[in-house]
C-alpha cells in the first residue's frame, strides 16, 4: 500500500471524527479526502464512486457555509434536528429515481463491471450528504446501512482492500456520531424545525 492510500484512509477518519464532533473543520478536511478518493475511484472504474466524490467537494462547500450561516441566531452553531416528515417521501422517490439513472447511465455509457453496485451506494450517499448539510439526525442511520456496508463489499471486491477496511471505521464512527447527535437534540428539545417530524 503506498502513502497515498493512508492519506485516503486517515483524512476519511478525519473528517468522520470532526463530524462526530460538529466541528466546522469536517467540510474542508472531507473535500480533500474526498478529492483523494476520486483519484483512486477513477483509477478502478467505479465511475459512480468518482462522480460521486465531485458532488461531495461541491456539497462540502454548501454544508461549509451552511452549517456557519444556517442558524440566524448563532452563526457557529447550526442546530441538530429531525428530518421534517414533509421531506420524506419526496427525498425517498428521488433516490429511487437517481439510483435507476445512475445505474442504466453506467450500464449503457461505461465500461463498469459492477454497474449497479457502484450506482446503489453512490445514490445513498448523495442522500446521506443532503442531510448531513442541513444537520439532519437521520444522515447517520443512511450512512451505516445503506452507505458503508455496500460500499465495503464493492471495495473489496475492486481490491481496495484499505478503503474497504475504512467502511467498518466509519460504521464505528457513525454510531458514535448519532448516538451523540442523538443526546444533543434531546438535550436541546424540539426547534422550531422539528415542528413537523414524526419522529
Amino acid at each position: 500500500m503506498t502513502w497515498f492510500d493512508w492519506f485516503v484512509f486517515v483524512s476519511g477518519v478525519a473528517a468522520v471524527w470532526l463530524t462526530v464532533r460538529q466541528h466546522l473543520l469536517n467540510w474542508p478536511v472531507g473535500i480533500v479526502s474526498s478529492g483523494a478518493v476520486l483519484v483512486v475511484a477513477v483509477q478502478h472504474k467505479l465511475y459512480a464512486d468518482g462522480g460521486l466524490q465531485v458532488v461531495y467537494i461541491v456539497l462540502g462547500f454548501y454544508g461549509w457555509w451552511h452549517w456557519y450561516y444556517g442558524n440566524p441566531e448563532r452563526a457557529d452553531a447550526l442546530p441538530v434536528v429531525r428530518t421534517p416528515a414533509r421531506e420524506r417521501i419526496p427525498l425517498l422517490v428521488a433516490s429511487v429515481a437517481v439510483y435507476l439513472a445512475i445505474g442504466s447511465a453506467l450500464v449503457h455509457l461505461t465500461d463498469s463491471d459492477v454497474p449497479w453496485l457502484d450506482a446503489f451506494p453512490t445514490t445513498a450517499s448523495l442522500l446521506a450528504q443532503y442531510l448531513l448539510t442541513r444537520k439532519y439526525l437521520g444522515n447517520w442511520p443512511v450512512w451505516i446501512f445503506a452507505v458503508n456496508l455496500p460500499f465495503a463489499a464493492l471495495y473489496a471486491y475492486k481490491g481496495l482492500y484499505l478503503l474497504a477496511l475504512l467502511q467498518p471505521v466509519y460504521v464505528v464512527l457513525s454510531i458514535a456520531g448519532w448516538r451523540q447527535w442523538r443526546k444533543v437534540l434531546v438535550a436541546t428539545g424540539p426547534g422550531v424545525h422539528d415542528a413537523t417530524v414524526t419522529s
